[in-house]
């Protein structure tokens, strides 16, 4: 097993074992146990009471953070036409079809988020083996295959993410960096939250949220209360 440096170390010391933070609490801890030179970024990862291998049981969706993550995204968008102008206008990276489906068959994917028009999506299902295991696979559920390209790019732009289970029932989404104010990573999370709790699954039994926990890139985990974070509301800081 490998060892935890020094610095991790000491950072750990500052989350108590075993206890469960609400939420508030738990955000300004990871502002505080963050030790890389650069901004690292705080990300939730939540345990949800489903089986992923059940299609009715799949929680996946996307959600706009009020304060966005602190990155810049570079979208790519699979369209013809209006609709590929419209894109650029909105401020895409990547606009085109089978040009772009090409470069991609070539491994070059130089894009976070992926949309692309309904029509476009015979040609696009191509790359499913490509982008499909990299999260990257234009998805209804997702809002990345939509008509809308314009708005769709200016949201992934100003901070919409996407969430999903992976096979363990896991979810793990960013929600700032740790120079942003408590405020801000609070609604950030209650954002997060709220959409996570609207997409639980009709088929889905017991209880649905878990485990939660919060961390930095470069820092410990921090349980949460997974109550708490169900129902949390961003305090005045």
């Amino acid at each position: 097993m490998a060892r935890k440096g020094k610095s991790y170390v000491e950072k750990a010391k500052l989350v108590e074992r075993g206890k469960l933070y609400s939420p508030a609490e738990a955000l300004a801890l990871a502002k505080q146990t963050a030790r890389a030179k650069f901004d690292e970024t705080v990300e939730v990862a939540l345990k949800l009471g489903v089986d992923p291998r059940h299609a009715d049981q799949q929680v996946r969706g996307t959600v706009v953070l009020p304060h966005g993550t602190g990155r810049t995204v570079r979208v790519a968008v699979f369209a013809k036409g209006e609709k590929a102008k419209e894109a650029e206008e909105a401020g895409a990276d990547i606009v085109g079809a089978e040009d772009v489906v090409a470069q991609v068959e070539k491994g070059e994917i130089n894009f976070d988020i992926a949309n692309a028009t309904p029509d476009m999506m015979a040609l696009v299902g191509r790359l499913g083996r490509i982008l499909g295991p990299r999260g990257l696979m234009p998805n209804p559920r997702a809002g990345t295959v939509t008509m809308d390209v314009g708005r769709a790019v200016q949201e992934f732009k100003a901070g919409k993410v996407e969430f999903r289970t992976n096979k363990e029932g896991g979810v793990h989404v960013p929600i700032g960096k740790v120079s942003f104010e408590e405020k801000a990573l609070q609604e950030n999370f209650q954002a997060l939250m709220d959409a996570i709790v609207k997409a639980k699954p009709a088929a889905a039994r017991g209880q649905y949220i878990r485990r939660v926990a919060v961390s930095t890139t470069m820092g410990p985990g921090i349980r949460v209360n997974p109550q708490e974070a169900a129902v949390f509301v961003a305090a005045d800081v």
